[in-house]
């Protein structure tokens, strides 16, 4: 789609997961909307797995990450792969920018996943405003900054941890990467940390979540690091409406099952319906996995369950054929649709960002069973601050049991309790929606950083 009609080109490049991946594809969509160009830049693996859907018009380009060939399974782990993309994705992202100088929009400005510092360098070389992309909830970015600058002391042992902003957070609060400096949460740890490396040369930071969702701490963030929320980032059928046939994200490593799930749920009666999903990269042991399975039998409840075909083989032997009539495996599913179906009554999530924004955004309570990295503290608020949900406790070997999980589907599906948790459930939706629609927070904050790119074509002409 090329055209000189743009009021700006916005290179955008996610951190290659999907998960990082479609926040960052939404927010292009709302540029293209406001009459500015985005290309997404993702990595030539990436590009090569995916299923390709509607993407709204929102082009799409490739850099290297050095694994060509087989994306993160090629490296030698975590912090080989981060090398990798940092040395070779420098020098194709470079040759990207300068590819696109030559065309009838050249790029104005690179917004970057925040967990990839070395793009603000690169961009920087060309004169480009650059805009970092958090893609974490403000509470955990704000938990990161305060550790990056020395005013959070490593390793986490004394709590509770008091951050301006913040309920008071304790041990099982925290990203996990802040309570073990082993293994590869070392690696990861240094990656989230990274983030703030150069952000003081930053022109725009942008963070994927709404004003009223984390008032208080936006506004702590705000005060030492100037911060624009623009989320939630989900397609906008589900919130506005403003952006024609944007029903999807259109960038998939999955294979979707759309009318297995979708025609199933059509025969269940509304709300009665627990839906299970753990993300796209979490992989619960082979003891939570059985326990999971027989707390979903326990809770009586009918349930639709996401297990990916690597996982399917930790399912206790016996449990498919004793639940028949109450629930459906399935290896991937729509999520939006199946959230946004009626026949839904809850959310059993592992609290990914992005599973919980989408629950926020479409008025769905949540079972929260967190696992890793951020998953802790987006727990913490869906259950404590925006009481839409409560979380599993686990026991001291990390487990949750089957009669937790049971009990805890059981205070969201019925009595007080649980219509308590669906009237808030709803309450975070509508706001959502007025965040994102004409004159809401994240639409003016969005149109502010629109105005950075115009005002620069203005100057520059």
């Amino acid at each position: 789609m090329e055209s000189k009609g743009y009021n700006g080109h916005v290179l955008v490049v996610p951190f290659p997961t999907q998960g990082h991946i479609n926040p960052m594809l939404q927010f292009s969509k709302r540029l293209l909307s406001k009459g500015i160009k985005a290309t997404l830049a993702i990595t030539l693996f990436i590009y090569k797995s995916i299923n390709h859907e509607s993407s709204a018009s929102v082009q799409i380009d490739t850099i290297s990450d050095g694994c060509d060939q087989g994306g993160f399974a090629e490296a030698d782990g975590v912090q080989d792969y981060i090398k990798r993309l940092e040395t070779v994705g420098s020098k194709t992202l470079a040759e990207l920018i300068l590819k696109h100088k030559e065309s009838s929009n050249p790029v104005d400005c690179i917004a970057y996943d925040a967990a990839m510092p070395w793009a603000l360098d690169v961009a920087k070389q060309f004169g480009l405003i650059t805009a970092p992309f958090f893609t974490q909830m403000c509470a955990v970015d704000y938990i990161y900054y305060n550790v990056h600058h020395g005013l959070l002391s490593l390793p986490v042992s004394s709590t509770p941890v008091s951050l301006p902003g913040l309920p008071l957070l304790e041990h099982g609060d925290l990203p996990s990467f802040l309570c073990s400096s082993e293994g590869s949460y070392a690696a990861y740890l240094k990656r989230a940390l990274n983030q703030f490396s150069n952000l003081d040369k930053a022109d725009c930071i942008l963070v994927n979540t709404f004003y009223n969702l984390e008032d208080e701490v936006v506004d702590s963030m705000s005060k030492v690091c100037p911060l624009l929320t623009i989320g939630p980032t989900v397609p906008s059928i589900y919130l506005d409406k403003r952006i024609p046939d944007d029903k999807n994200y259109g960038v998939n490593l999955f294979t979707l099952d759309y009318s297995t799930s979708i025609n199933w749920l059509s025969s269940k009666p509304p709300g009665s319906v627990i839906y299970v999903a753990f993300g796209s990269v979490t992989c619960l042991n082979n003891e939570q996995m059985e326990e999971v399975a027989w707390g979903l039998k326990q809770s009586n409840c009918y349930f639709l369950w996401v297990v990916r075909a690597t996982e399917e083989e930790k399912l206790p032997k016996e449990f498919k054929e004793e639940t028949v009539d109450k629930g459906l495996i399935v290896n991937w599913s729509p999520q939006l649709e199946v959230l946004s179906n009626e026949a839904v009554g809850c959310f059993l999530t592992h609290s990914g960002w992005n599973s919980t924004t989408e629950a926020l955004s479409l008025g769905v309570p949540m079972v929260a069973m967190p696992q890793w990295t951020d998953q802790p503290t987006n727990a913490k608020f869906v259950e404590d601050i925006w009481k839409m949900g409560v979380r599993v406790k686990a026991n001291n070997d990390g487990i949750a049991s089957r009669e937790q999980i049971a009990s805890c589907i059981m205070q969201v599906m019925e009595g007080a309790r649980g219509r308590e948790m669906k009237e808030n459930a709803k309450k975070w939706r509508d706001l959502a929606v007025e965040a994102m629609s004409k004159g809401g927070s994240s639409d003016k904050n969005i149109d502010e950083f629109v105005s950075k790119l115009t005002d620069k074509n203005l100057a520059d002409n």
